[in-house]
């Protein structure tokens, strides 16, 4: 496993990058050949509803129906990911740590449209992607922190506070950290 899988990659207040603004990626998959993740705390302007609607699904419960599908990252925004809890595995399910699975086959939003889906998930459109070293450098060059991954923060902490939840994991108060890193 490498140092970065299970990582929530924190953007630095001076990321330039409109995509990764205060963004928070669960890092779901890290090798020599780069890097996926998906970005956490970006809803887009699509509902649940309207992403069922597209796939020829329709939503049984209301009040899942209105969820926000989030911006997963810039590469490939016509591809949906559902994150969600160990609790269900489907066709295309790959463990992302002990309690975070990721899943990309159609079954997985049947079962979430028929209300018998996991219990907590998030679906969403697109992922960030690395080529091979492109993340490490862009680590070496300061633009993200890292911290390990839990349900809590991908599931129960409102949206908009996701940012500045995963920098207190790091023990580190949001007012005082600076647009870049440096270097000793």
């Amino acid at each position: 496993m490498s140092y970065l899988e299970r990582q929530f990659l924190i953007a630095m207040p001076g990321m330039e990058d409109p995509n990764f603004f205060r963004g928070v990626t669960l890092l779901c998959q890290h090798n020599e050949e780069g890097a996926l993740g998906i970005t956490i705390n970006r809803p887009s302007e699509f509902t649940l509803q309207d992403l069922l609607s597209q796939v020829g699904l329709k939503c049984v419960d209301p009040s899942l129906a209105e969820l926000p599908v989030f911006d997963g990252g810039p590469v490939h925004r016509e591809r949906g990911f559902v994150l969600h809890g160990p609790d269900r595995h489907y066709e295309s399910s790959m463990s992302v740590g002990p309690d975070i699975v990721i899943t990309t086959s159609r079954d997985v939003l049947e079962d979430i449209a028929a209300g018998t889906g996991p219990e907590r998930f998030l679906v969403a459109l697109g992922y960030a992607g690395w080529g091979a070293g492109q993340l490490e450098d862009e680590m070496r060059d300061n633009a993200w922190l890292h911290v390990m991954a839990d349900l809590e923060l991908v599931f129960d902490l409102p949206v908009a506070k996701r940012w500045e939840g995963a920098v207190a994991r790091l023990g580190i108060e949001v007012g005082r950290l600076q647009p870049a890193g440096g270097h000793a």
